[in-house]
């Protein structure tokens, strides 16, 4: 039994759960929508559109209870008066049954897929990540230190993850086991990774330095962000972070340094790759250029110092250990493509030759990241703040 629900069964399901009644059954839709798991799109008579999501079932009918974090994040958000201010920076959860791991949310469809967006329109608009940093930061911000919403966390249903995690999961020492699942050219990722000895110091430097003091995402890439319709709008919420299934109580650089890279992915991704052209040539000959995205990178950093400037009081060195984190971030993506395409081409080495710079240099990177210095950055979210008072 892969999946428990079906077009057959899901309004049994949601009548039980007193999501619907019996009367909009036969007057609703039913849409498989594609994702890793099954999910079900319901659009209901009066248009309204609920999602549910559920997890395979393995061979004993157990799930890895993906969606407990998910959950946990809107209760905490629901028990405490002072965060329900996030919640329409969420995503819209209902319900959630933990036996069966299905958890049931408001479909936005007033908003779309960020990533898709900047697919489509190949605009990085600067409007869209000021609002992206101020939301980040906000999250952040009310959460950070607070003991209380750490406990509530730790002690929810059979308690936290690990806060400290390790950064160098999947990137120890080579053992014979790797040969079954890693193809040949996978085997150059490894030998490239474990050539630079600087890079696996720089890694566990900054797993050494992670400071878990905040709520966190933990997979904040452009994919887990949903833009609104009306985004031009002036409205407070204009973008909403969805899929927590990760989040936990961790460090914030690690949040702004994985969206970082994933803006950085895009760049990368637009790379002309050859054996025979040079990694700078190739850098310099991407179709999205990284002057195209810089503006909403240095807007994005700007506008979360600016709405959480305390970070840099307690952590002066933040901006180089969220450049550290982009650089991690795309080594991760590597290591995905590995797993899922079982691929690791040139393109893959120019990536971690830019993550290995990133990790290794910071502070002369943050020019290249973001088109201007970290005072620049510092000094320009103080201007902001100023101007809002």
């Amino acid at each position: 039994m892969p999946f428990l629900l079906s077009s057959q069964n899901v309004f049994e399901y949601l009548i039980n759960q007193g999501i619907c009644s019996p009367e909009d059954k036969e007057q609703s839709q039913i849409e498989l929508k594609p994702a890793k798991n099954f999910n079900l799109l319901i659009t209901l008579p009066n248009s309204h559109k609920i999602l549910i999501k559920q997890e395979r079932h393995n061979q004993e009918g157990k799930t890895y209870g993906e969606f407990f974090n998910e959950w946990r994040v809107h209760d905490l958000c629901r028990q405490f008066p002072d965060l329900q201010k996030l919640l329409p920076y969420l995503s819209s959860a209902l319900d959630f049954n933990p036996q069966h791991s299905i958890i049931v949310f408001n479909y936005l469809k007033n908003y779309q897929d960020l990533s898709e967006f900047y697919v489509k329109k190949s605009n990085f608009i600067t409007q869209i990540a000021t609002s992206l940093g101020t939301t980040l930061a906000s999250i952040h911000k009310l959460t950070w230190n607070h003991q209380d919403y750490r406990e509530f966390l730790h002690n929810y249903q059979g308690g936290l993850a690990e806060e400290i995690p390790n950064l160098t999961a999947g990137l120890e020492r080579i053992t014979p086991e790797i040969f079954s699942w890693v193809p040949v050219d996978g085997l150059k990722f490894f030998a490239l990774y474990q050539r630079y000895d600087s890079l696996g110091k720089a890694i566990a430097q900054l797993n050494h330095t992670y400071k878990a003091c905040c709520l966190t995402h933990n997979d904040l890439k452009l994919n887990n962000i949903l833009l609104s319709l009306d985004w031009q709008q002036p409205n407070d919420s204009i973008v909403r972070i969805i899929d927590w299934e990760n989040s936990n109580w961790g460090d914030p650089a690690s949040d702004l340094g994985t969206l970082i890279g994933s803006y950085l992915q895009i760049w990368l991704d637009s790379m002309i790759t050859s054996k025979t052209i040079a990694l700078e040539e190739s850098l310099r000959l991407a179709t999205t250029p990284l002057e195209a995205l810089q503006p909403s990178i240095a807007s994005l950093a700007i506008a979360y110092l600016n709405h959480f400037p305390e970070i840099l009081e307690t952590s002066p060195e933040f901006l180089l250990r969220v450049v550290q984190f982009a650089g991690l971030a795309l080594i991760e993506t590597i290591q995905a493509k590995l797993q899922h395409q079982k691929s690791f081409g040139n393109s893959g080495i120019c990536m971690l030759q830019v993550a290995k710079t990133l990790l290794c240099r910071p502070e002369q990177s943050i020019p290249t990241v973001f088109g201007m210095p970290a005072l620049e950055i510092t000094h320009r979210a103080v201007r902001s703040e100023r101007v809002k008072e």
